[in-house]
């Protein structure tokens, strides 16, 4: 199952109208001309009917000036076109491209500047083409989103003259839209690979049916030495005078659920991308691993409050519906609210199943909230809690102190990864399988680890 790829962003268009308080100016020509005229100065310096040839020349400039000015067509005269030519995906270039329809008998040099959203691999620039008359021309730029979620895309500006260049005129078109940025499909493209071993698991699941150690009733069979009890079908030993026992065959569809903490410490920032950017790309790329296996995927994202919610469900329509969601998840300013994210999930999912849960851990002397939500989900659920580790203190801890300062930036980094160290391994007394992954290694990890539990088949 590939990821369907959203709409791109509907076109639009409309008349542009005139900008600024006279609509205009002076063209390019006419300032090179009337610098020309000051050559007359210099001889105006020795005999005075050279200023007054300067004078003519300045009236003859003038003159050529409004001749162009009324030659050029009115701004409502003009309609602009805003198009994307794809989806909008966080650090994808996309191209969009601008189109100006020019229905008069004049051919018209436009430059064009879209206001796009603010974006740090993005900067507004004046864009260039030349529109014959009765026709229409366009000119495409490349736009690198710089988050994900709803943007606005603001007006059109355009500066227009004729090929006389003596006057130019200035308007700008209504085509402000709202968008929706994806997350980034490249990275979900990127984990192809491991389809390959989701299939090969798939059809392991269709041949092999293991009796007695999954929950999907298969059929009834004479009560054998080494049974659980608790397999014993009652009301066939009833009916049949003999004890007769259950057998189970492993489900193939299981709940799994990607819970992400949009709190500050997700807020953090490496090569371009927040930790939330990479939790949302391994939410994305398990999302069409475990559908495609068959599972039922579900979402919990939350901050202060529960921010999006998806029950579990399969199919295409399922995986459109968590991309459409994960587009929308932020990072938040204060803490997270684990604890009601935990009872939130509790509630919400009675029957055993995975919970993958991505997080970080603050550095506090007291034990996080996050671990504490995480635990009370062990007695019902298998729970994959996983940090986002931060790779510049493993390596400030590695580092061999050359002096006092460097001694106690060790100490202190060291303390902290021991803490880490700590507090995952409480969770895994407890059941949890824990991870501690770099930001860039953050969906390889995911997806092993979903397979891994999978094919050891834990749940």
């Amino acid at each position: 199952m590939s990821v369907p790829r959203p709409l791109a962003p509907s076109p639009v268009e409309a008349a542009a109208q005139r900008h600024g308080r006279f609509g205009g100016g002076a063209g390019p020509r006419l300032f090179l001309l009337a610098g020309a005229g000051f050559a007359w100065l210099i001889p105006a310096l020795w005999n005075s009917t050279y200023f007054y040839a300067l004078v003519i020349w300045d009236a003859l400039i003038f003159l050529a000036f409004l001749l162009d000015w009324f030659r050029l067509p009115s701004a409502s005269r003009l309609l602009v076109k805003r198009e994307s030519h794809n989806s909008l995906s966080i650090k994808v270039a996309s191209d969009i491209s601008i189109a100006v329809t020019n229905p008069t008998n004049l051919d018209l040099r436009i430059d064009v500047m879209d206001e796009l959203a603010p974006s740090p691999w993005h900067r507004l620039r004046w864009l260039n083409l030349i529109v014959p008359s009765r026709a229409t021309e366009s000119v495409t730029q490349q736009f690198i989103p710089g988050e994900r979620g709803d943007m606005q895309l603001g007006q059109v500006y355009l500066r227009y003259r004729s090929a006389f260049d003596m006057a130019e005129r200035w308007a700008v078109a209504d085509l402000r839209q709202t968008v929706r940025v994806y997350p980034n499909f490249e990275h979900a493209a990127k984990h192809s690979v491991y389809l390959a071993r989701s299939r090969r698991l798939e059809l392991q699941m269709r041949l092999m049916r293991l009796r007695g150690s999954g929950s999907d009733f298969e059929s009834l069979r004479d009560y054998r030495e080494g049974d659980e009890i608790r397999n014993i079908c009652w009301t066939a030993t009833a009916r049949r005078g003999k004890a007769v026992a259950k057998t189970f065959r492993v489900e193939r569809s299981q709940a799994v659920w990607l819970v992400l903490d949009c709190g500050r410490l997700m807020r953090t920032r490496s090569e371009g991308y927040s930790k939330l950017d990479r939790a949302v790309d391994a939410a994305l790329v398990l999302s069409q691993q475990a559908l495609y296996s068959g599972d039922r995927v579900g979402l919990l994202a939350y901050g202060r409050a529960l921010n999006q919610r998806v029950l579990p469900g399969r199919g295409a329509a399922q995986l459109r519906h968590l991309v459409e969601q994960l587009a929308l998840v932020r990072t938040e300013a204060p803490e997270a609210d684990h604890i009601r994210a935990g009872a939130t999930l509790l509630s919400l999912q009675k029957q055993r199943g995975l919970v993958i849960w991505i997080t970080d851990l603050a550095e506090t002397a007291m034990m996080p909230e996050v671990i504490d939500a995480a635990g009370q989900l062990l007695s019902r659920h298998l729970v994959i809690f996983i940090v986002i580790a931060q790779p510049e203190v493993k390596r400030e801890a590695a580092i061999a102190p050359e002096n006092p300062q460097q001694m106690y930036e060790t100490v202190a980094a060291q303390e902290m990864v021991f803490r880490r160290e700590l507090l995952l391994g409480r969770l895994r007394e407890h059941g949890a399988l824990c991870l501690e992954v770099a930001p860039s290694q953050l969906s390889t990890a995911v997806l092993n680890q979903y397979l891994s539990v999978k094919e050891r088949n834990l749940i």
